[in-house]
């Protein structure tokens, strides 16, 4: 399913939601080209919201450019399945391999700013991200790893201990505080005893 029409679907949790949908969906029905890094001002990205089965811990990375423990996602490079783009990269940048959606719904939508930044050598000039966040699940008993030119450590949190991880304020108090009270809408996995 196209983008726009998960977008259109998407039922905001709160103000920043219904103000970033609106926009997103105003840059989508524009024309404007956003699936590939070649629009410098603003492009589409996809995010991860990783938790365990049980709800209780939520897996971030520390990234290298940010400074900071945060996400994990990337850029959709062209790619139009923005849940594949989510899967691929936290596969990418933790190791994990089990990692399956809670929903194939989008879970959030942000538009987020990224300063100006060096980035292999060159400089990128400071942009939006275009944010479709997507909930997943993995087991945090797998092994995971970091991927040395993005993160230098992979790690499970509790929900708590997850937001207060960040050093960046504006995604503490704004993002995974939200993504975090949104997790009530899907209730914990019953895990068995063999």
């Amino acid at each position: 399913m196209e983008i726009l029409e998960q977008i259109q679907r998407f039922r905001p949790w709160n103000a920043q939601e219904a103000q970033d949908r609106i926009e997103l969906l105003r840059r989508l029905s524009s024309g404007e080209k956003l699936y590939t890094r070649d629009n410098t001002s603003a492009h589409l990205t996809a995010s991860a919201w990783v938790v365990s089965p049980d709800r209780r811990q939520i897996l971030l990375a520390y990234h290298n450019l940010y400074d900071s423990w945060a996400w994990l996602g990337g850029h959709a490079d062209g790619e139009r399945d923005l849940l594949s783009v989510a899967l691929r990269e936290v596969q990418e940048e933790s190791g994990l391999k089990d990692v399956q959606p809670v929903s194939p719904e989008i879970y959030s939508l942000e538009i987020l700013t990224v300063d100006g930044h060096e980035k292999r050598g060159a400089y990128v000039s400071s942009h939006l991200h275009l944010n479709v966040t997507f909930l997943l699940e993995a087991d945090p008993k797998r092994p995971v790893r970091c991927k040395p030119d993005e993160n230098s450590r992979v790690g499970w949190f509790n929900l708590a201990e997850g937001v207060a991880a960040s050093s960046e304020p504006w995604f503490r108090e704004r993002i995974y505080s939200k993504l975090n009270a949104k997790l009530t809408a899907f209730p914990p996995v019953p895990q068995f005893e063999a």
